[in-house]
C-alpha cells in the first residue's frame, strides 16, 4: 500500500545534490511513490498519475515553481474528485517559505523519513489549513496560478536582482541573501541604481476591495496566507480582521525598512502602527503599476496600467505540518 507519493523535479538547484540519497530511499521504502518530472509541463501528468494510488499524503520535493506548478495542478487539476489528500513541502528551494511555515526544515531526507512515518502512524494532529491565493488577470476565462507567497514593488526587484546577479556567483543562499541585502541598504541610503544595484522601485497602486487604496513606491510589499511573514514577523494588530490574505507594505525609505526590520526582530510588528508600514487584510487585492513585477512562489508576473494583477483567495486547503 502506497503511504506517501512523491513527486520530485530533478532539475531543481536543490535536488542536484540530494535526489540521489533520495531516489535511494524510496528504493528502499516500497510504501513510497516517487514520480519524477522534467519540465514543470509534467506535473499534469504525474499528479494524474499519483491519483491512482491514492496516497495518504503528497510530498512536493523541488524548487519554488515546481510547489507553485503543484498547487495549482491539484486544486484545477481535478485529478483527485476535489478529496486532494493533505501536502507536505520538502525545504528544497532557494527561499522555502511554505516548507519553514509547516514546520518543515533541515536535512530534507530526514524531513521525508519523519512524514512517511507519520503517514503511517496517523496524520490527524498534523494536518492544517492553509489559504492558497489564486492570482489571475480578473478575466472570468482565464485560469488562475495558485500560491502561497506574493512579492511585489520593490521586493520582486530584490528577487530577480538576486537571482539574476548574486545566484551566478555560486554562493550559498544565506551570503547570497545576504549581498543582497547590503546591496538593498546601500541603494536606499544613497539613493543610487544602475547595472550592478537593485532598481528603484516603481509606483504602484494596491486596492483592498472594503478596505481602501494604498499608492506609492514601498521597497516591500508582500501579499501572503502562511502564518508567518518575514523575520518571525506576523500580521495582524490585535483586532478582528476580514480577509485570508494578509498584506505587508513598507515605504520605499531607508527609515521605513529599518523600522519594519527592528519591529520584526523584536517581535512588535503588527503590534501598533509604524510610519511608513502598511499592514492590512483582504479577501481581494489588486495590484496595478506600469511595468510592475510581482512574483508568486518564485515564479514572474507583471501588472501594467489598465491590466491589473487580480489577488483572491482560496477555500481552506489540507497540509501537512511537522512541528509548531
Amino acid at each position: 500500500m502506497v503511504c506517501v507519493a512523491l513527486l520530485s523535479n530533478p532539475k531543481s538547484t536543490g535536488n542536484r545534490a540530494i535526489l540521489p540519497r533520495v531516489r535511494s530511499y524510496c528504493a528502499n521504502h516500497p510504501d513510497i511513490f516517487h514520480y519524477e518530472v522534467e519540465h514543470v509541463d509534467q506535473i499534469g501528468r504525474a499528479l494524474q498519475t499519483i491519483a491512482r494510488v491514492n496516497p495518504a499524503v503528497i510530498v512536493i520535493n523541488g524548487g519554488d515553481g515546481t510547489v507553485q506548478s503543484a498547487l495549482t495542478e491539484l486544486y484545477q487539476g481535478e485529478h483527485f474528485k476535489g478529496k486532494v489528500p493533505p501536502i507536505a513541502v520538502l525545504p528544497n528551494g532557494k527561499t522555502n517559505l511554505i516548507a519553514l511555515d509547516l514546520g518543515i526544515h533541515g536535512d530534507p531526507l530526514k524531513a521525508l523519513d519523519r512524514i512517511v512515518e507519520l503517514a503511517k502512524t496517523g496524520l490527524k494532529d498534523h494536518v492544517v489549513a492553509r489559504e492558497l491565493i489564486a492570482l489571475s488577470d480578473g478575466q472570468a476565462d482565464s485560469r488562475p496560478v495558485l500560491g502561497m507567497f506574493l512579492g511585489g514593488a520593490g521586493l520582486a526587484d530584490y528577487i530577480l536582482y538576486c537571482r539574476h546577479r548574486i545566484y551566478p556567483l555560486g554562493l550559498s543562499n544565506g551570503l547570497s541573501h545576504f549581498l543582497t541585502a547590503l546591496a538593498v541598504v546601500f541603494s536606499l541610503l544613497l539613493g543610487i541604481s544602475g547595472k550592478y544595484m537593485p532598481p528603484r522601485a516603481r509606483p504602484i497602486e494596491v486596492s483592498l476591495i472594503r478596505e481602501g487604496q494604498l499608492r506609492g513606491r514601498f521597497s516591500l510589499l508582500i501579499v501572503t496566507t502562511l502564518e508567518r511573514l518575514l523575520l518571525g514577523a506576523r500580521t495582524g494588530n490585535g483586532v478582528e480582521a476580514v480577509g485570508s490574505m494578509k498584506l505587508m507594505a513598507v515605504d520605499h525609505s531607508l527609515s521605513a525598512l529599518f523600522r519594519m526590520l527592528f519591529a520584526s526582530v523584536s517581535g512588535k510588528l503588527g503590534k501598533r502602527k509604524l510610519t511608513g508600514i502598511h499592514l492590512e487584510r483582504g479577501d481581494m487585492i489588486r495590484i496595478e503599476g506600469e511595468h510592475s513585477s510581482v512574483i508568486l512562489d518564485g515564479e514572474l508576473f507583471e501588472a501594467d496600467a489598465g491590466k491589473p494583477i487580480v489577488l483572491t483567495s482560496t477555500p481552506p486547503v489540507p497540509f501537512l505540518r511537522l512541528a509548531a
